[in-house]
């Protein structure tokens, strides 16, 4: 098979320096304590250090290179299409919520930009969601309706700098686009210091409220942190207790970078109106632009062979963009939530002082930004006009089919992969470069060959809930089908909500090379 075109790396991460922020070393107190270090946790401790409040950021590997550092980067209201379908199920005052809070988010990201000098190539765009259909055209002139109800200024347009014809768009000027890592390390160097910390290279394993002593214990692999209110900032919480995996599923995505002529390159913020569509955007790269195009969405641990879905994004690019070559490609992933509204309060009804935000439904740029701002104001006691609406404890007001659909599919896993995997499948089957699950002694394995012959084997059992995982072998990766915990090929954690690693597992000496 031909080798994937692209450095296989976020271009935000590699076009960025590693960071050396420190690891916990001894037990702290401090008034708030951050779980996860991408753009809600940055975000929430950002607002609360300047109200005066002693913060730590707890991040399990490096700053920012998580989900937000893997976004598209796009900072904006207009989320494809999602107005008339708020209004339709939620009511046109939580769509107006919506909006205003969106637009909100990216006001805080361009005020962060401007009192701190952030330089992160933050730039005001325009955005649009582009129909190519007749089906997408009706939807989007509902969209533009829709966007006009709650409050944003959209328009109707019928072209675009893109270079292929379209039937027509949505159009929303005054949105937002930025380097994201460059934004959230800029953060993070300013929120250290004075009594806050951030801790690298620090895992976090349970974070509990004590009613008696009035204080929350976040305890690590490497020390405890106590303080007064804790943020789960981890895109889907690392505590099971409020039970969002039931309320939200994993959602993959695929990028693409590409050195486009500045001359021929779209200029605005761009995604398809129809299902299977790309987000398209550039961003300065060098002395040029570099295009981002996006897609190819599917549930975490779904598909084995994800080559596929980097090649058919590489496809659509050089042939709409008239490219030579692709330069970067990457992953990422969200959680949809149940209702497309975010989650974000507190985490139980019996939990006064511990809080979580998730749900982003692909849209994290603004929704992480809005949701560190709701809840800073949640612990500073500061009434905000979001809140009801994106209560997490709130009963959700309505189920998309789609969301359906995949809580069966987690059942599907739970039992069919099982009986699946105990059926059949030895360490013979598994070809060099190939990760399979089979069946060892009684025992589901995930096993992968390397290039060497040399074998891999961890338990295939997610150490989050009991699911069985699934190779990805575009990353050489185990992802959860479940709930989208996601390990490389030693067991080691790439992506929560697992706290632990897969076991590492035994397999006989003459396992047969290939």
């Amino acid at each position: 098979m031909i080798p994937l075109s692209g450095k296989p790396i976020s271009f935000w991460i590699d076009s960025t320096p590693t960071t050396n922020f420190p690891t916990l070393d001894r037990d702290v107190t401090v008034a708030v304590a951050v779980v996860g270090a991408g753009i809600v946790g940055l975000t929430a401790a950002m607002l609360l250090k300047r109200a005066g409040k002693k913060v730590a950021v707890i991040e399990a590997r490096q700053i920012a290179i998580g989900s937000s550092g893997h976004t598209t980067a796009k900072v904006t209201a207009l989320h494809q299409l999602i107005y008339a379908e708020l209004i339709e199920n939620a009511g046109e005052e939580k769509a107006k919520i919506y909006a205003a809070s969106n637009m909100a988010a990216i006001e805080r990201v361009a005020k962060f930009v401007e009192e701190e000098h952030i330089d992160c190539d933050f730039s005001r765009q325009s955005v649009y969601t582009f129909a190519e259909s007749e089906q997408g055209l009706t939807e989007t002139k509902d969209e533009v309706t829709a966007a006009l109800k709650v409050g944003l200024d959209a328009t109707f347009v019928e072209q675009t700098s893109l270079p292929f014809p379209i039937a027509g768009a949505i159009k929303l000027d005054h949105q937002g686009q930025f380097h994201v890592r460059k934004y959230l390390l800029r953060l993070a160097e300013l929120i250290a210091g004075d009594g806050s910390y951030i801790f690298e290279n620090t895992r976090v394993q349970s974070a509990k409220e004590e009613h008696l002593w009035k204080v929350c214990k976040v305890v690590t692999d490497r020390g405890t942190v106590t303080a007064q209110d804790v943020i789960l900032s981890t895109n889907l919480p690392i505590s099971d207790e409020g039970l969002f995996f039931t309320k939200t599923y994993p959602q993959r995505s695929y990028l693409i970078g590409a050195t486009i002529d500045p001359a021929k390159a779209p200029v605005g913020m761009f995604i398809g109106a129809e299902k299977d569509s790309y987000s398209i955007r550039t961003t300065p790269h060098q002395d040029g632009l570099l295009l981002l195009v996006g897609g190819c969405g599917h549930k975490v641990g779904s598909i084995t062979n994800t080559e596929e879905k980097y090649r058919k994004l590489e496809d659509y690019a050089l042939s709409r963009f008239n490219l030579e070559k692709i330069d970067y490609r990457w992953s990422n992933q969200d959680m949809v939530s149940v209702d497309k509204l975010p989650f974000i309060g507190k985490l139980t009804p019996a939990n006064q002082h511990i809080y979580v935000a998730t749900g982003f439904s692909l849209w994290g740029m603004s929704k992480g930004t809005m949701s560190g701002m709701l809840l800073s104001d949640l612990i500073l006691g500061i009434e905000n006009p979001w809140a009801t609406t994106y209560d997490a404890l709130r009963v959700t007001s309505f189920v998309t089919p789609q969301f359906l659909v995949q809580g069966l599919d987690v059942g599907k896993h739970w039992i069919g992969d099982r009986l699946k995997g105990l059926q059949g499948g030895s360490l013979t089957d598994v070809k060099s470069g190939e990760g399979k699950v089979v069946n060892v002694k009684g025992k589901q394995l995930a096993v992968y060959r390397d290039d060497e012959k040399k074998i891999h084997a961890v338990s295939a059992v997610c150490t989050h809930l009991g699911c069985i995982v699934n190779w990805n072998s575009a990353e050489k990766s185990w992802d959860c089908p479940c709930h989208g915990a996601r390990y490389d090929c030693e067991g080691q954690i790439i992506h929560g909500p697992a706290v632990k690693n897969l076991e590492k597992a035994e397999v006989p000496a003459n396992s047969i090379a290939h």
